[in-house]
């Protein structure tokens, strides 16, 4: 197997109503609709960057602001979004085993996903 240079994807930040402290105080509807929607942007911006095939990931996170968060919250909502980059790889998730970490905050906040055979 021929391992290729791992590819950076800049993905959106998480839509608020998506954090699990927030999802609690809206209608499921509204949260599995703007999951959909996240998840589609994630599955486009990751088909834009022609990666294929390939499982390992790292994810950083990039905040809007400088206020603290906890990393589970992160990593839940930004489920609908590693749901959109597997759709892309045409992969299960299943075999994801991401690393996470926090950068420093920019505005409106991104999600920066590393794919590659080895990292």
């Amino acid at each position: 197997m021929i391992l290729n240079d791992p590819v950076e994807v800049d993905l959106p930040w998480p839509p608020a109503r998506l954090f699990p402290n927030r999802a609690r105080t809206q209608s499921w509807r509204k949260n599995a609709n703007l999951a959909r929607i996240y998840r589609r942007e994630c599955w486009v911006m990751t088909l834009a960057s022609k990666v294929q095939g390939k499982r390992l990931l790292k994810v950083c996170f990039h905040p809007p602001d400088k206020r603290r968060r906890d990393d589970d919250g992160c990593i839940a909502a930004f489920k609908a979004g590693r749901d959109g980059v597997a759709d892309a790889l045409r992969i299960d998730d299943y075999h994801f085993r991401p690393e996470y970490s926090f950068g420093e905050p920019v505005k409106w906040g991104k999600v920066v996903v590393t794919i590659g055979d080895a990292l």
